[in-house]
């Protein structure tokens, strides 16, 4: 990808993605990460993936997670989350984020949810790495579709549906999150958001951390991230990304795009349109 600068400072950290043309919805990736640290940042889709070498250690929920080698990871849609290194080798891992419409499509059934992030199960890992190694290599629909049908059969297992319910309190934070990602591009405040929800703005901060296990202005930058792969992926400019996304400029894209995703968005935007 010759004139796409490198996103890491490490020469071995390596990131790539990927999205199938005839299946929207989607998002292939895999990386061996030595020195980055991720920031919070979300996928608006399942995280279903393993560990393949060295150990991940992740935020997620409120709580700190370690995945081995051998480990399945599975996380829900819309949870912010960390990630760096806890091995000096780093961690070489595969994901395929999904969104929640195709897993109703492709399984027969919404409303999937997984409880628990991180189980060490390494048949299951092997099995999960060839499927996603065979997503990423697959040229035709017919072997795509197939290995997916078998991802999401290895993964059923292990969720619940339908989801439990959501804890008191979700709809007005839901209004919220709605409101946030219907206002990118605005400096907003605490006061409004605040008002949207219903409570003072003493009581929604701490309602809302406890919820999301992040503050607003978090959950707020994550949207406009997951917004800007969204525009670069249907091939906005990055300049014309970060104006609509919210962020202050094309340097601002760049770096928040890099410390959230592991990859410069001049760089994704090759990747997932090649």
């Amino acid at each position: 990808m010759a004139g796409v600068p490198q996103a890491f400072d490490h020469p071995n950290d390596r990131a790539e993605f990927r999205c199938p043309a005839h299946r929207p919805g989607i998002e292939l990736y895999r990386a061996h990460i030595i020195r980055h640290a991720f920031e919070p940042h979300t996928h608006e889709a399942f995280g279903l993936g393993a560990i393949e070498t060295g150990v991940e250690r992740f935020r997620y929920r409120g709580a700190e997670h370690l995945a081995p080698p051998g480990s399945v990871v599975r996380m829900n849609p819309d949870e912010l989350h960390t990630g760096r290194a806890e091995t000096e080798g780093g961690w070489r891992y595969r994901m395929a984020y999904i969104d929640p419409a195709v897993v109703a499509q492709v399984a027969g059934e919404a409303d999937w949810w997984f409880d628990c992030a991180v189980s060490h199960d390494a048949a299951s890992a092997q099995r999960v790495t060839a499927l996603l190694d065979a997503l990423w290599q697959a040229r035709e629909p017919l072997a795509f579709d197939s290995a997916l049908h078998a991802l999401l059969a290895e993964f059923r297992r292990h969720a619940r549906v339908p989801r439990p319910p959501r804890p008191e309190g979700a709809p007005r934070f839901g209004r919220v999150i709605d409101y946030l990602r219907a206002n990118l591009a605005r400096r907003l405040t605490l006061e409004e958001l605040a008002e949207v929800a219903g409570l003072s703005p003493f009581h929604f901060l701490r309602s809302f951390q406890a919820q999301y296990h992040a503050t607003p202005q978090q959950t707020l930058m994550a949207l406009r991230l997951f917004e800007a792969k969204r525009l670069l992926a249907a091939g906005e400019t990055p300049a014309q990304t970060a104006l609509a996304a919210g962020l202050t400029d094309q340097a601002h894209l760049t770096r928040a795009f890099t410390r959230r995703y592991g990859v410069t968005p001049a760089r994704y935007q090759k990747q997932v349109r090649a």
